[in-house]
């Protein structure tokens, strides 16, 4: 089993199409392992598109095919409003960082 750190993908700037496939694949390594739970750090983004979105969303659905916990932390006011603007507010778990995220139930 992979130390938790092994399980935090931390992301940051712009998340837009010129950087998802890049996220995606590293997110489907991640998840191969299978891990309990993956935390995508989201402290240093400023942006995230509808392709990042949707990265984020099949990654969540993998892991929890499988039975593991997927969540979000460090989500800046500029995150959140394109969250709450696409409703994936109330669908992603959220957490204000990364140690918190980790040590939730």
């Amino acid at each position: 089993m992979l130390p938790e750190s092994r399980h935090v993908l931390p992301l940051q700037g712009e998340i837009d199409l010129s950087v998802t496939s890049a996220i995606a694949a590293t997110l489907r390594d991640m998840i191969s392992a299978k891990p309990r739970r993956v935390v995508v750090d989201l402290t240093d983004v400023t942006y995230i598109d509808s392709s990042g979105l949707a990265v984020l969303i099949g990654g969540m659905q993998e892991i929890e095919q499988y039975g593991g916990k997927f969540a979000l932390a460090g989500v800046g006011e500029d995150v959140r409003s394109i969250l709450e603007t696409a409703r994936l507010d109330q669908f992603f778990v959220t957490y204000p960082h990364v140690d918190a995220a980790l040590s939730a139930d």
